[in-house]
């Protein structure tokens, strides 16, 4: 069984929980892999358009792709909880699109879906949860937004900013996500919307403070060829390595080297050339 919604909702790290471990992924070898990791929740990000399908933005995804890599990830039938992206335009609809486009990412095999934005979202919110959904947040830089943002930047830079995301969150809260995204703010703000919620927050540049970390598996593990943000910590050099073996393959394939006998059926007995 794998984790749910519910179980999700009461791990606050002050009433003892552990820290929450989130990671993307898009098909079934990197939910496989992200699995027997030992994670808590997988992201079928709308991330995919800058690390697997090489857009400058996440605007450039549509629901029938998120359907697609989200039924490549269920594929690994993962104990972690699968969570899904809505992504840009999916939920900025009316009411009853909203619910059948994140139907199509539950059908698809998600355990739940994240949306990005604050009170202008809880219609959207309500209207999933009515249909018992369940739903994730994203407040602070919210890639979706990144047009009326100007860029990938900093949010809650001001009092005023913070209170904005506060509220937001509260609001989600309310409504009853079971936990929410806060990205690229100060760490003071991401510890102050920690303390206010009784919802775990899952940081991705948002400081140590938070219930939860989450990272792009590409960034993490040295796949993607973009400039990484400040809070990326990169755990391996996957990349280097993919082209080292194979270059290495190629090496052997030109000189004779492969294939060998070891990697050749034998000749059928009487059979000759």
């Amino acid at each position: 069984m794998s984790l749910s919604a519910p179980t999700i909702r009461g791990r606050k790290r002050r009433h003892g929980s552990e820290p929450l471990v989130v990671v993307t992924a898009y098909d079934e070898p990197t939910t496989r892999l992200a699995d027997a990791a030992g994670v808590d929740i997988i992201l079928v990000g709308d991330s995919l358009a800058n690390v697997v399908l090489g857009q400058d933005s996440t605007h450039h995804v549509t629901v029938e792709q998120m359907c697609h890599h989200v039924r490549a990830a269920a594929a690994a039938h993962p104990k972690a909880h699968l969570v899904a992206d809505m992504p840009w335009l999916s939920y900025h609809v009316d009411t009853a699109d909203s619910v059948r486009n994140a139907a199509s990412l539950i059908r698809a095999g998600a355990h739940s879906v994240k949306l990005e934005g604050g009170v202008v979202r809880l219609p959207a919110v309500r209207a999933l949860l009515d249909a018992e959904i369940p739903v994730m947040g994203h407040l602070g830089l919210t890639p979706q937004s990144v047009l009326a943002f100007g860029g990938f930047k900093v949010q809650g830079k001001t009092n005023e900013a913070v209170e904005v995301l506060i509220a937001d969150a509260l609001a989600l809260e309310a409504e009853g996500i079971y936990a929410v995204v806060i990205e690229a703010v100060p760490s003071i703000v991401g510890s102050r919307i920690t303390d206010a919620l009784e919802i775990p927050t899952i940081g991705i540049g948002a400081g140590p403070d938070t219930d939860g970390q989450i990272l792009v598996l590409h960034d993490l593990l040295g796949l993607s060829n973009r400039k990484s943000p400040t809070f990326v910590r990169r755990y391996a050099e996957i990349g280097v390595m993919i082209t080292e073996a194979i270059a290495h393959y190629a090496q052997d394939v030109r000189s004779g080297e492969f294939p060998s006998a070891a990697e050749t059926y034998p000749n059928p007995e009487g059979m000759v050339n």
